[in-house]
């Protein structure tokens, strides 16, 4: 059993560490197989290149766990919208029917997903027994934002589109659910053995539709884990101190906390959950001295409770794969 679920299943501190984004343009050789795979989409659904990139932190870095290379959005994908990532914008998808949506089936859905969990049977041949796989999705309500065009620009929500929307949002959600737990037991099945849930864009959600919109989906999602025995950590990022409530309702395994979440609010808050990351990921583009005071802030906190260290974003593209490895032995060193 890997440090990540026996942490995530026995509730027992022990070490584990990895990184959102640990695969990624930092790394040089991710830019070098990046370069010559524009089309990010058929990126993802090349097994071997997926496979390729996902081990790359670990040969680098030996990190306790994989994440594989994916996406949130190959799920409107696979339930028949386009996805483009257009460069310095982000991903577009095209303009969302209805009906269509309502017409998908699982055979199709899972044919469409199948060269991604073809890269997960690949990564979990090669990878260490002892290392977990992350699998992940992203929760409804982010997929929603990025199926209907929901934002004004990158940090906004344009409620106006949310308000004249004419689509049943609670159809739409309880669909997305079905499909999700789908892709969920389907990389499981496949060789994963942990799964992550990315509600990314929780923190646009009005206080009043919160738990409409983020929490009971989320709490379905983690019910379904629960009953396959799946471990499961949910990042509802940007909530702030609502990530109180969200635990004591969805009660995940494991809940990843995000750069405005201090520390030790966290650890008097979040009960009877493995609290991970936390730590801002621009603390990596400063000096070692800064970084590691960060880091330590994170360690000291968290050293007699159940604590997966992360951050509380991504790796950021101009991040030194060497301060990664700094961080990484200082942790283990810690």
């Amino acid at each position: 059993m890997s440090s990540l679920e026996k942490i995530l299943k026995t509730k027992k501190t022990c070490k584990s560490i990895w990184f959102m984004r640990q695969a990624g343009r930092y790394l040089p050789e991710f830019r070098k197989i990046r370069s010559t795979n524009k089309d990010f989409i058929k990126l993802c659904l090349n097994s071997e290149l997926s496979s390729e990139i996902t081990l790359q932190p670990i040969k680098r870095f030996n990190l306790d766990s994989a994440i594989i290379f994916s996406d949130i959005l190959m799920v409107p994908y696979a339930l028949g919208q386009d996805v483009i990532f257009a460069k310095d914008q982000g991903p577009k998808l095209s303009k969302f029917n209805y009906e269509l949506f309502l017409d998908n089936n699982e055979k199709t859905f899972t044919r469409k997903l199948n060269p991604v969990y073809k890269a997960i049977e690949l990564t979990r041949k090669k990878l260490d027994k002892n290392k977990s796989l992350i699998s992940f999705i992203g929760a409804p309500w982010t997929l929603i934002i990025y199926m209907l065009n929901l934002k004004k620009n990158k940090i906004n929500l344009d409620k106006s589109k949310l308000s004249n929307n004419k689509n049943d949002l609670d159809i739409i959600i309880n669909t997305l659910i079905r499909y999700l737990t789908i892709h969920i037991e389907n990389q499981i099945n496949s060789g994963a053995d942990v799964v992550q849930i990315f509600d990314s864009w929780a923190g646009l959600i009005s206080e009043k539709n919160i738990k409409k919109f983020c929490y009971i989906p989320n709490a379905k999602i983690v019910e379904f884990c629960k009953k396959k025995k799946i471990p499961n950590i949910c990042f509802p990022k940007g909530i702030k101190e609502n990530f109180k409530e969200f635990n004591k309702i969805v009660k995940p395994d494991g809940i990843n906390i995000d750069i405005e979440i201090n520390p030790s609010w966290a650890k008097k808050n979040l009960i009877d959950v493995v609290i991970q990351g936390g730590m801002d990921p621009t603390a990596l583009l400063k000096s070692e001295k800064e970084m590691l005071k960060v880091a330590t802030k994170y360690t000291e906190t968290f050293q007699d409770i159940p604590y997966v260290f992360n951050l509380g974003h991504g790796l950021l593209p101009e991040t030194d794969p060497d301060k990664v490895q700094c961080l990484i032995n200082f942790y283990r060193n810690f």
